[in-house]
């Protein structure tokens, strides 16, 4: 009879009784035996999370028409979409194109009789040059090439100068129709002012959408992701802690397991525990692991960023490092949509020169955006385990 699985929990386990009716419907599903390594309560306090988020509070101001408004500073989660200024020459385009069809609609509205107020007599060239003047000036128009709102803005220009030369609204500037010094004078503040308008509408929108997405986003992916990084923490900190409680649980089975290569242990692991299994099992005193899979797990990617020790030499970006014998085999699964799950094969080697197996997982429309945990129900999660335990054959 072979000895059981042991499986370790990643981050944000803190409920063990709920921890232990996963892993006995994993079990179910697998086929293998297992036994729950809870480590939970050793991990990070997260009561008291919710006091380092930021919260989105939208801030309102009324500015009368011949105030100048305060550019409005562009946001670190708009400015990835509004990077920097762009050339103007392809922006300039489509609105020149939009704002001469929108004043020729009107020219040809009004000559069919249905207005009765003559042609506007507003020169779209002059009032292109008008906005080349100003449009250096935008805060937010000058560093977007999206084709839309570059059309609706030079709509929108086209429309308001339009109602300002109407001679049957009472706070029309009629006098712009007449042309003259004076007029054009007029006409280049006119436009500069609504191209302003245009352009704080815009930062104004964009400001707006982008920290409700923030604040979407960290309501939506905040927890698992604040956990995850306040467990990690712990995690780096308190080592010893946690690997003597996974040792703890392995010898309450049987002390013998996993202290020398006559007895080996099968270990189970998902997120931060496949990074705890790797590390206990090329420790200098190893545990020794006959086979590991791992899933949504990180172990790849703390190795690169921050060599972990022990048996492990750095990875130096092209030769993959050595695994001891002490981890025998190793199948990785990762899901496409989990930002938390990294492959292995390319940054590690077992110790008869194959790689580690790298499976993915294919996403499901049922688990959603979040899928870090996703992988518990999954059957073929389930199917893998089972597959690769029921092969695995003390050395």
């Amino acid at each position: 009879m072979k000895d059981p699985v042991f499986v370790i929990h990643g981050v944000a386990n803190r409920d063990e009784e709920e921890f232990t009716s996963v892993v006995s419907a994993l079990a179910a599903a697998a086929g293998v035996d297992m036994v729950p390594v809870h480590w939970g309560d050793l991990g990070a306090q997260e009561q008291f999370i919710e006091a380092a988020l930021p919260v989105y509070r939208p801030e309102t101001e009324i500015l009368r028409d011949d105030q100048e408004a305060e550019p409005l500073a562009v946001a670190p989660l708009t400015a990835a979409v509004f990077d920097h200024p762009l050339d103007e020459g392809p922006q300039l385009v489509q609105v020149e194109a939009a704002l001469r069809e929108h004043l020729d609609a009107q020219d040809d509205e009004r000559s069919d009789g249905l207005r009765d107020h003559g042609g506007s007599h507003l020169d779209p060239d002059q009032i292109l040059e008008y906005v080349r003047e100003a449009w250096a000036d935008t805060e937010w128009l000058c560093r977007t090439d999206d084709a839309q709102l570059l059309h609706e803005t030079g709509s929108a220009l086209a429309h308001a100068l339009l109602d300002e030369t109407d001679p049957g609204l009472d706070d029309a500037f009629y006098g712009l129709r007449g042309g003259g010094a004076d007029g054009d004078s007029r006409l280049r503040s006119l436009v500069r002012r609504r191209l302003k308008d245009l352009d704080r509408v815009t930062g104004a929108a964009v400001q707006a959408l982008g920290a409700r997405l923030n604040h979407a986003m960290r309501s939506r992916f905040g927890p698992g992701t604040t956990r995850f990084l306040g467990d990690v923490l712990v995690y780096q900190r308190h080592q010893d802690a946690i690997h003597a409680r996974v040792r703890q649980v392995i010898d309450e089975v049987d002390p013998g397991l996993g202290r020398s290569p006559d007895r080996p242990v099968r270990v189970a692991a998902h997120s931060l525990g496949g990074v705890i299994a790797v590390d206990m099992a090329t420790a200098a005193e190893p545990l020794w692991t006959e086979s590991l899979v791992t899933f949504g797990s990180q172990a790849a990617f703390f190795h690169v960023c921050d060599p972990r020790g022990g048996q492990l030499a750095p990875y130096g970006g092209s030769v993959p490092v050595h695994l001891p014998v002490s981890l025998n085999r190793w199948t990785n699964l990762w899901e496409p949509l989990d930002v938390l799950a990294f492959a292995a094969s390319k940054v590690f080697r077992l110790h008869d020169g194959t790689a580690p197996v790298d499976l993915p997982v294919h996403h499901q429309a049922s688990t959603g955006m979040w899928t870090h945990s996703a992988y518990w129900g999954l059957p073929y999660v389930a199917s893998v385990i089972g597959d690769v335990m029921s092969q695995a054959q003390p050395r």
